[in-house]
């Protein structure tokens, strides 16, 4: 038997009562009624409450304990009376009579409130994390993430995948985030750099021999934090392929999501076999190739109706001149709601920087001719609003938002418009789980501004079509085998089909503006692999802290992050980054520079 226990904070029930027991735990909270004392007292699995009243020997030694105070108790399970069940907690119809105690740790004073999961700040929370871990909504995430690992782990062995470790040492990459860069000693003036993904290693995996790879893989990159990714390192599910096609990666992946999502929550999962919407199909209806499919409002382009004589709504048929796109949405049965729901939602868009959204509702005069009737509803003739329900699917009693801007800027209103309109109508379905899957991306995008021609997304994604006849000639044109998979708005992770062709892959990169030796310089590892007899092969990455995100209900990846830093990618508790001796520096042949002011 332990010194230190006899049962976990979760365990004591009925059939223990009369039985003497050993806890071990934190002093959660204190209720002193001067004649009766309550503690309860807090491990990892549970609470207990434990009782001394004022004839106990040690009850003057209790009411002086601070919380957060870790101690041992020995004492005597006794029922609880029916009015005082708790039946929050399992130990709820028991308490300890408490016979003895012995003080284990000491604790200063508070920085933070343990017992409540009030908002704190976020210096305080990250400074002292080691308490912030303590309170229970917190500790509660960190024990899901970990049974979400595990969980993950079972099903990709069912599912034939072995599990290997990639380096954490090596090359730096030219393309995506900034790398983090490791000085080597025994090769002055050289770099580690630590991996962004194990995008290359897990390639040669396949090229190695193995079929089906996956790793929970820690990944580095020197991004800016957001409230979906974390500020230096992040978890994902790393996961490759031999001998497959896209289809094959969304079979695996779709059946490990289902079961995970199913397992750990009760949501309802509104799609098992996830739609596959091709990118620009995306950008089209929803303004995002991140869609939350529980908004079912959609995207409209309803700029040819303003090339009309009948519509007279003059600012946008300028704009319209000037390059401009016209997007609407509908909302359903709208037409009674009071202006200021119309009002709001222009409001909100002018408060994001845009110019607002024009909006009218379609409506029936007495001679049954449809009428706009709102700020800019005059300006449409009975015909012109015909055509509109023709292209939107409206119907009398419905609304149009609309907005009218430059291309490269009216999917961004759009899409935000999309989920503010469809959160003031409360059309979103907060109890389910949205997967689907982006296909079909470009792989070169054009720099705006440089007029280069760049990938826009993985340079070692498979081009759609005939590898051994394909027409670069329009490199713009070409589609990858490339895909996202997204639930609720938030995008879990991007794959590919790999191309395995070296010839192939010098062409697309001198599209890009890479010559032979650049390729063979940046990637002599992965060229030299392939040039030796690789398999079709594609794999996938979901991130594993979005994933806990999302069972967990949270809206910052922070909630779900153990050890996580602040917004300057500093750790507050270890005080991370920090200087190092001129010995150290030394050893590595560098020096630091003073930054201009």
């Amino acid at each position: 038997m332990s010194k230190y226990r006899t049962h976990n904070c979760n365990e004591l029930n009925k059939e223990h009562i009369n039985k003497s027991v050993l806890l071990s735990g934190w002093v959660h909270k204190k209720r002193d009624h001067g004649n009766l004392l309550f503690i309860d007292l807090r491990d990892n699995f549970g609470i207990t409450q434990c009782i001394a009243d004022k004839d106990n020997k040690n009850f003057l030694d209790l009411e002086k304990i601070s919380l957060e105070t870790v101690i041992k108790v020995e004492g005597i399970v006794l029922k609880r009376t029916a009015e005082t069940i708790n039946k929050d907690i399992s130990t709820g119809d028991i308490e300890v009579q408490i016979k003895s105690f012995e003080i284990l740790g000491k604790t200063k004073e508070l920085p933070l409130p343990v017992f409540s999961d009030q908002e704190y700040a976020e210096e305080i929370r990250l400074k002292y994390r080691f308490l912030d871990l303590r309170r229970k909504k917190i500790h509660n995430n960190i024990i899901l993430r970990s049974k979400v690992i595990s969980f993950i782990r079972k099903e990709m062995e069912k599912q034939g995948f072995n599990e290997f470790q990639t380096p954490i040492l090596t090359s730096s990459s030219p393309e995506g985030a900034r790398d983090f860069l490791v000085p080597s000693r025994l090769n002055p003036g050289k770099f580690y750099a630590l991996p962004q993904a194990p995008q290359q290693f897990k390639q040669l995996i396949m090229v190695s021999g193995f079929d089906r790879y996956f790793q929970i893989a820690p990944c580095f990159r020197d991004e800016d934090a957001r409230a979906d990714r974390s500020p230096g390192e992040f978890y994902q599910l790393d996961i490759e392929m031999s001998f497959v096609e896209q289809e094959d990666v969304f079979e695996v992946v779709e059946k490990l999501m289902v079961n995970l999502f199913n397992n750990f929550s009760d949501k309802k999962i509104l799609f098992e076999k996830f739609p596959r919407i091709p990118f620009k199909e995306s950008m089209n209806k929803y303004g995002t190739d991140k869609p939350d499919l529980r908004n079912p409002l959609l995207i409209y382009d309803i700029s040819e109706i303003f090339s009309r004589n009948d519509v007279k709504f003059e600012i946008f048929k300028k704009l319209l001149k000037s390059g401009s796109l016209i997007k609407a949405i509908v909302t359903k049965k709208t037409f009674n709601k009071p202006r200021s729901f119309f009002d709001n939602i222009d409001r909100w868009a002018k408060d994001q920087g845009w110019s607002g959204l024009a909006y009218f509702s379609i409506e029936k005069d007495e001679g049954g001719k449809l009428i706009g009737k709102g700020p800019i509803g005059k300006f449409f003739s009975n015909d012109s609003l015909k055509e509109i329900m023709k292209i939107t699917s409206a119907e009398v009693g419905d609304s149009i938002f609309m907005s009218c801007s430059k291309e490269s800027e009216i999917y961004e209103i759009m899409s935000k418009a999309r989920n503010k309109i469809g959160g003031d109508l409360d059309v979103i379905n907060q109890n389910s789980f949205a997967f689907c899957w982006i296909t079909d991306f470009p792989i070169f995008e054009l720099d705006k501004e440089t007029k280069k021609i760049n990938f826009s997304h993985n340079p070692f994604s498979m081009p759609q079509g005939d590898p051994n006849n394909l027409d670069l000639s329009k490199p713009l044109d070409l589609k990858a085998y490339q895909y996202d998979i997204v639930c609720n708005g938030l995008e879990l992770s991007s794959g590919a089909i790999r191309n395995h062709i070296p010839e192939l892959m010098y062409k697309l990169f001198s599209i890009a503006g890479y010559n032979k030796n650049a390729v063979d310089e940046k990637f002599s590892g992965m060229i030299n692999a392939l040039s030796y007899g690789a398999p079709p092969h594609g794999g996938i990455a979901p991130g594993i802290d979005r994933i806990v995100m999302l069972l967990a209900n949270e809206k910052n990846i922070r909630e779900v992050t153990m050890f996580p830093m602040n917004q300057n990618a500093q750790d507050l508790m270890m005080n991370a980054p920090s200087k190092v001796s001129e010995v150290q520096l030394k050893e590595l042949n560098l020096k630091t520079l003073e930054k201009k002011k």
